[in-house]
């Protein structure tokens, strides 16, 4: 038994004819929420069939970054290309386009120069019942739907363990195989509306973002899924006991505010193998909605005159550092997967190991499809490496989480500053799991000097949040 659904709304067809698109490439843009690099693609466990697909026919980037682990700042800063820093847009709750009410959109951008710019899913943040989605940036989007909700929890897991007094758990804070309907997820309805808008013809070209909202909370996914993944086989993140112990008080800080009770309550109710294993299943089923999509633009026209960029928003822990969610510096938060098939540009199977942020897939399109440049955006085209991902790069990836609090990564090292000055220092080459901070190492003082010179200069005060009119925070 269920809670009432609310049925895909049927949305008229616009026609969107104007001058012919010649050779104009399109845009499948392809986002996914909280995925983190524990997949198949990087040699992690979680099966991931599609997106290996993908990445033989474009090019992967192994160390791709989010601009703040969160989702509202992650997903601004992409969309409107400035750094949260900048923006003073850095939490989950900032009314994003009150911040920035004259910031023009990468799908704006494109609709400014004759795209047809459409959607579906979560794109922009989705708290408040869809209240950051921006209508400004499309001509038409078909909003996130609502996870139909079981009559009772399936982890039955009632009240936090060492956090909001102990209150009852919110509803999202729940897992389990469902439901068996696949075509009552939210995800399948993104997909089928995406598939939909493929078999159409368009005589113009077109932007169209596409966002998966699996493997986010709620972690429901068929029964299916969860089979792949059996308790008695399934493998678990690496965690260090003393891991914490050598965190300075800005870390400290930080993951105090990051809701430590999750991971509290998830392993003070011995569930961490099952919240684990509904990550997994809810991260292959994403798999394979990304599946109907890319063979829903396979058996379109518009296979060969399409670029397809997929990336996720955030990364994910999963009890490495003690800790649940995102919402930290570290690398687990931060690293996304970021695949890039642009015909003509990108080589089939090919892989860049320099890190790249989220923040230049802004200009990193405008320059593919040969629209006007905006000289005022933050991040950089990543044209030269799509085109030779060998290519001499010098701009290590920055994350910011907070005001003050900033990450940089290298090929090499991983640096974070807190607002209160404490610092981390992490060696890749020898320590890829971060679990020792050399940061009062003396020698190594000539590295922190060099990545210091790229923390951003300013810090904006933090931006007003969204109204609570809109609604109850959900999620």
């Amino acid at each position: 038994m269920m809670t009432a659904f609310m049925p895909p709304i049927n949305i008229p067809r616009v026609k969107t004819s104007s001058k012919s698109s010649g050779k104009r490439a399109n845009v499948l843009f392809i986002a996914v929420d909280d995925l983190n690099d524990w997949i198949s693609l990087y040699n992690g466990p979680i099966r991931m069939p599609n997106l290996e697909r993908l990445a033989k026919k474009g090019l992967t980037f192994t160390n791709a970054y989010c601009a703040s682990p969160a989702c509202n700042p992650s997903r601004a800063s992409l969309m409107t290309g400035f750094r949260p820093s900048t923006t003073g847009i850095y939490g989950n709750a900032t009314d994003w386009r009150k911040a920035l009410p004259d910031a023009v959109t990468l799908p704006q951008h494109f609709m400014n120069h004759g795209y047809w710019a459409e959607g579906a899913g979560k794109i922009f943040h989705h708290h408040y019942h869809n209240a950051f989605h921006d209508d400004a940036s499309f001509h038409r989007f078909f909003k996130l739907r609502e996870d139909p909700w079981p009559e009772r929890k399936l982890n039955r897991i009632t009240n936090w363990i060492g956090g909001r007094d102990g209150g009852p758990t919110s509803q999202p804070f729940d897992w389990g195989p469902w439901p068996n309907d696949i075509e009552l997820t939210p995800d399948a309805q993104t997909v089928d509306y995406t598939i939909r808008f493929l078999g159409e013809k368009h005589n113009r070209p077109f932007f169209f973002a596409a966002g998966i909202f699996r493997p986010h909370s709620p972690w429901y996914a068929p029964m299916e899924y969860f089979k792949q993944y059996p308790l008695k086989k399934l493998v678990m993140p690496e965690i260090f006991d003393e891991d914490l112990n050598d965190l300075p008080s800005g870390a400290i800080k930080v993951l105090a505010e990051g809701k430590p009770f999750i991971y509290k309550t998830i392993a003070g109710n011995n569930q961490l193998k099952a919240a684990i294993q509904a990550y997994q299943a809810c991260a292959t089923f994403a798999d394979d909605q990304i599946g109907r999509i890319l063979i829903s633009l396979d058996d379109s026209p518009y296979k060969n005159n399409t670029i397809i960029v997929l990336w996720s928003d955030n990364g994910f822990h999963l009890g490495e550092k003690k800790h649940w969610e995102k919402f930290a510096l570290w690398e687990k938060s931060t690293r996304v997967p970021l695949i890039i098939c642009a015909p003509g540009v990108t080589g089939p199977g090919s892989v860049c190991t320099t890190p790249v942020s989220l923040i230049d897939l802004y200009p990193t399109l405008v320059e593919l499809c040969d629209l006007n440049p905006r000289t005022a955006l933050e991040g950089v085209s990543l044209v030269p490496l799509l085109k030779n991902p060998q290519a001499d790069w010098d701009r290590p990836a920055v994350m910011t989480y907070g005001r003050g609090n900033h990450a940089v990564k290298s090929r090499r090292w991983r640096y974070i500053r807190y607002s209160d000055g404490s610092e981390e220092l992490y060696d890749h080459d020898a320590d890829a799991n971060e679990w020792h901070n050399l940061a009062n190492k003396p020698e190594l003082q000539n590295t922190i000097d060099e990545l210091k010179k790229w923390l951003p200069e300013k810090n904006a005060i933090p931006a007003a949040d969204m109204e609570p009119w809109h609604g109850e925070f959900k999620y």
